[in-house]
């Protein structure tokens, strides 16, 4: 899977209707899009042509002023893609397991979906404000910003890029210590 960028540069990339961003969209999920396609009674013309009706949903959303992504990127494209490939199905009148019922299940999956992707977001935040603010700066750069290692090495001040990813080794070790201790607060 390619490098991709955090949620709000796809969303300015998408809008701006950079071709490198549905490139990159295209590359990290049609296989998924295709494999859940082609696994209930699709092709992989049928996946090819869901995919780019999923992007073409996609952008008209994000280019809606009121829409607020409230998951991954990922996330909206499986369920744009899935909706549209009920859809489908319904329409040409084939034989499937797919009912009603099972749109309301799917959206039942996809509620709960993102209710955990917030979740892990949310305890994420929590376990970042617990380490020390250079780690809280550390991680920032790398996961939110996606700056490439040899920018952190320059920007902290770290005389090898070795060192520059022990760093974060120790900063990422920060956050699993912190959330080891919170699960234990649990039980």
């Amino acid at each position: 899977m390619i490098h991709m960028q955090n949620n709000t540069d796809i969303i300015i990339d998408l809008k701006g209707e950079n071709n490198q961003a549905f490139g990159d969209l295209y590359k990290n999920y049609f296989p998924a899009v295709s494999r859940f396609i082609t696994n209930n009674s699709g092709t992989n013309d049928d996946a090819d042509d869901i995919f780019q009706d999923t992007m073409i949903v996609l952008v008209a959303k994000l280019r809606q002023d009121d829409f607020v992504l409230e998951a991954s990127v990922k996330t909206y494209i499986m369920a744009i893609a899935k909706n549209l490939w009920f859809k489908r199905l319904r329409n040409a009148h084939r034989e499937t397991e797919f009912t009603d019922l099972h749109n309301n299940k799917f959206y039942e999956e996809l509620t709960l979906a993102i209710d955990e992707e917030k979740n892990y977001w949310d305890k994420l935040q929590g376990y970042i404000h617990q380490i020390t603010e250079h780690c809280k700066g550390l991680i920032h750069e790398m996961f939110f910003k996606n700056k490439p290692i040899e920018q952190i090495q320059k920007d902290y001040g770290y005389s090898t890029i070795h060192n520059a990813q022990n760093q974060k080794h120790k900063c990422v070790e920060q956050i699993r210590k912190v959330k080891e201790l919170d699960l234990k607060k649990e039980i």
